[in-house]
């Protein structure tokens, strides 16, 4: 392939379309009136092949990326994201086209606008991006009134893991303790029980100051991997 561009790859997607994957699809995702994905639009392609499609398609170029996540149809800008993080991860990407993605990724967030989109890039082109960098602009994410920006805040801070970072992880995580969104609530406790596994005590601390108000969501994925008896007293901790 000389020039991948967007318009082949929706056309590679219509020739993996499938009535049978899109009736799974609307029972999977929540896009109907009044749900968090309201509007958006599937044709049932296979998540799985929307991948193998995106390694096709890696050496993209951002303005058709672009392209593709201004498409109506979700398993596009699924794949948009999905190229955009493999093409980051390469060694043979320049710093300045990474700097490119995660500019692109920001700059067209309104189009990131669904669980599954923003957990295919938050970390590995955002919060990668951001490992040696300033990270304020993800201060300004937990504040936003978008439900997928906040999100992002929270997802992109799992690139500071394996740095061992975890002040900004838990920071943001007090912006977001009390966030009223189910999907807020899921990946605040994720990443709390992601820093347990590294730094215990520094999530019991946390938990010691929100566990009797914070929504019990993200308090169980939080402790998930607390002993019996630990779990137990956390929870009680919300019950009173």
């Amino acid at each position: 392939m000389s020039e991948p561009n967007a318009e082949a790859f929706i056309a590679a997607l219509w020739d993996n379309q499938s009535d049978i994957e899109l009736e799974k699809i609307g029972r999977y995702f929540k896009s109907g009136r009044g749900e968090y994905g309201e509007g958006d639009r599937f044709i049932g392609v296979r998540m799985g092949t929307v991948f193998q499609l995106a390694k096709q398609f890696v050496a993209m170029a951002p303005d058709e990326i672009e392209k593709l996540l201004e498409s109506d149809i979700h398993e596009a800008r699924a794949g948009a994201v999905s190229i955009m993080a493999k093409q980051y991860g390469l060694k043979k990407t320049s710093e300045a086209r990474r700097g490119e993605l995660a500019a692109l990724y920001l700059r067209r967030h309104d189009r990131i606008n669904n669980w599954d989109l923003v957990d295919l890039g938050a970390p590995q082109v955002l919060g990668a991006w951001l490992r040696d960098k300033d990270r304020a602009v993800l201060y300004e994410l937990a504040r936003s009134d978008t439900l997928w920006e906040r999100r992002t805040a929270m997802f992109a801070t799992m690139a500071f893991i394996r740095l061992r970072q975890f002040d900004d992880i838990m920071a943001i995580a007090e912006i977001l303790v009390d966030d009223p969104q189910d999907l807020i609530n899921k990946v605040v406790g994720g990443m709390l029980r992601t820093v347990a596994m590294h730094d215990k005590p520094l999530v019991e601390a946390f938990l010691e100051r929100h566990a009797a108000t914070m929504p019990r969501t993200a308090l169980r994925y939080a402790i998930e991997h607390f002993s019996p008896e630990e779990r137990a007293g956390w929870l009680r901790r919300k019950a009173r």
